[in-house]
């Protein structure tokens, strides 16, 4: 039976990830949990799944503490579910320790490509990710070998202002942006996906992932969220995963993968699926898209600048300090800084600071603009 270790076990995927066990006990066993402040529901995690006391940590700003539980030799599994760049250290012990790495935390592979790569390559461990359009493009990919692989498709549901242009963006509020019209995520993954900064990163991922070239690597927008991802073969052929939205599909197949659970997440009723449509994003509107698309072509330590300005714009336009358009606005600068090749943990770091640094000059700037000072006076539903 494999022993797994949720780590975010108190985010939106940690708990649906402990919602599939908790189904399938009989298949796996939690040993090790970690949270940030929600420690009440991780206590009860903790009693639930019989998890002893010294693994069930609030110790997401640990690094260390972070890095040991996904390195535990009591640990087959690590779910790393960690939001942000402090998944990092989870992601490098787990594949380090030689672990399988269900992978939803995007950030620490996007920031550190090369230096997981090497931690990968030293330990023998194996990613599975989480993702739902990683996943689908892991199945997808069982279809042929390597060789015959033409092009990735990611598909991106639109977010909740697909079809507005740029204009009609100006005064979108918070709550605007937090009513993603298919999936219940967390707060900074869905302003992610309100921006198409989500489905950049995910750009960035894939190719991380399957070795794949940027310019192998497409978007297209399919609001009904039923086709996940898609794989284009040399001779024409696609394949395609299709499912109704539901996380625990990846993370079912994440934790037991190639094998897969006994109970159906996001069965299709095809007499009432009716119509799935697909359009190309609008990148005008949409600027963050191609900026991501930029930074994995730049390589080195672009992708983590990024990654950081991006965590930095989004809690910015969270607390209403910027406008929704500005998040584009930080993000682009960020590719300004010099970041030169990632070798190690310490140039990611490096690379981080910098950019988180500069991202915060900026949103400054912003806030103290005429555009920042009509923040101060606008109302929340506006």
């Amino acid at each position: 039976m494999p022993r797994v270790a949720v780590l975010g076990s108190t985010g939106s995927v940690g708990t649906q990830a402990l919602e599939v066990i908790r189904r399938h006990r009989d298949r796996y066993e939690v040993v090790a949990l970690a949270a940030g402040r929600n420690v009440e529901l991780l206590a009860a995690q903790a009693a639930e799944f019989g998890v002893d006391p010294t693994r069930a940590r609030s110790c997401l700003d640990d690094p260390d503490a972070l890095a040991a539980l996904a390195a535990d030799p009591d640990v087959d599994v690590v779910l790393n579910a960690v939001v942000g760049f402090a998944g990092l250290p989870a992601t490098l012990g787990a594949l380090e320790a030689g672990k399988r790495l269900g992978l939803a935390n995007k950030e620490s592979l996007i920031a550190a490509g090369p230096v997981v790569r090497a931690a990968r390559t030293r330990g023998g461990g194996e990613i599975v990710p989480v993702d739902s359009e990683h996943s689908a493009l892991y199945q997808a990919l069982r279809a042929g070998s390597r060789p015959e692989v033409s092009r990735l498709w990611l598909t991106a549901s639109g977010g909740p202002f697909r079809g507005r242009t740029r204009s009609e963006l100006e005064h979108v509020a918070v709550e605007d942006a937090l009513k993603h019209p298919t999936w219940d995520m967390g707060a900074k993954i869905t302003i992610d996906s309100s921006t198409l900064m989500n489905k950049g990163l995910e750009v960035i991922e894939a190719h991380e992932l399957f070795d794949v070239d940027f310019d192998h690597v497409d978007v297209v927008v399919h609001p009904q969220s039923v086709i996940h991802g898609m794989v284009e073969f040399s001779d024409g052929a696609v394949i395609a995963q299709l499912s109704m939205p539901d996380m625990r599909l990846p993370i079912g197949l994440a934790l037991g993968a190639p094998d897969r659970l006994d109970e159906a997440f996001g069965a299709i009723d095809w007499a009432t699926l009716g119509s799935l449509t697909f359009e190309a994003p609008d990148r005008e509107a949409f600027p963050a898209l191609d900026l991501a698309y930029r930074a994995g072509r730049a390589g080195g330590g672009a992708p983590a600048a990024l990654s950081a300005a991006n965590e930095v714009a989004v809690a910015a336009f969270l607390d209403r300090r910027i406008p929704w358009l500005a998040i584009a606005d930080v993000l682009a600068d960020a590719l300004e800084v010099q970041t030169g090749n990632v070798r190690d943990v310490a140039d990611v770091l490096a690379v981080d600071r910098a950019a988180r640094e500069r991202a915060r000059r900026v949103v400054a700037r912003i806030e103290e603009s005429p555009v920042g000072e009509q923040l101060g006076t606008r109302s929340p539903a506006a």
